[in-house]
């Protein structure tokens, strides 16, 4: 399992990834993540369908624009970070955790492949967080 005091590995959710390119509570906790893993100090790994729903909230954003969330998307990519196409492992726990915790099965995607993986989930999302924190793997963004 992922240890709790140490940070070497971890699923970020898109709450996280978002705050790369917005300004927002605990910006700087996220980008000093963004820089563990340029650095080489943290490996991230994100499921695919973090692309979609990161460009689909800077997408709503007013102050960003088309040219703006290409450049975000494109930006990730470029990161170099592990992104992951779904497996029938990763998806039959994530139903089980949405299930289990009342939670969607987009957001139990990412718990569930930070389960798999044996990374640590960190989420900006307390509402989740507070459903899932039994959960010793998951971690809120402000605590890291």
């Amino acid at each position: 399992m992922a240890n709790p005091e140490k940070l070497d590995n971890a699923v970020l959710d898109s709450s996280v990834i978002i705050k790369w390119f917005s300004e927002e509570e605990d910006t700087d906790i996220a980008l000093s993540l963004r820089e563990k893993n340029i650095n080489g100090e943290l490996m991230i790994a994100v499921p695919d369908l973090s692309l979609y729903e990161v460009a689909n909230a800077l997408r709503y954003n007013p102050t960003i624009d088309e040219d703006n969330v290409k450049e975000a998307i494109d930006s990730i990519i470029a990161l170099g970070i592990n992104i992951v196409v779904p497996t029938k492992e990763v998806m039959d726990l994530a139903i089980s955790f949405a299930l289990k915790y009342d939670i969607t099965v987009y957001d139990a995607y990412f718990i569930a492949l930070a389960k798999v993986l044996d990374f640590a989930c960190i989420t900006a999302d307390e509402k989740l967080y507070q459903k899932v924190k039994e959960l010793n793997f998951v971690r809120l963004l402000k605590n890291c």
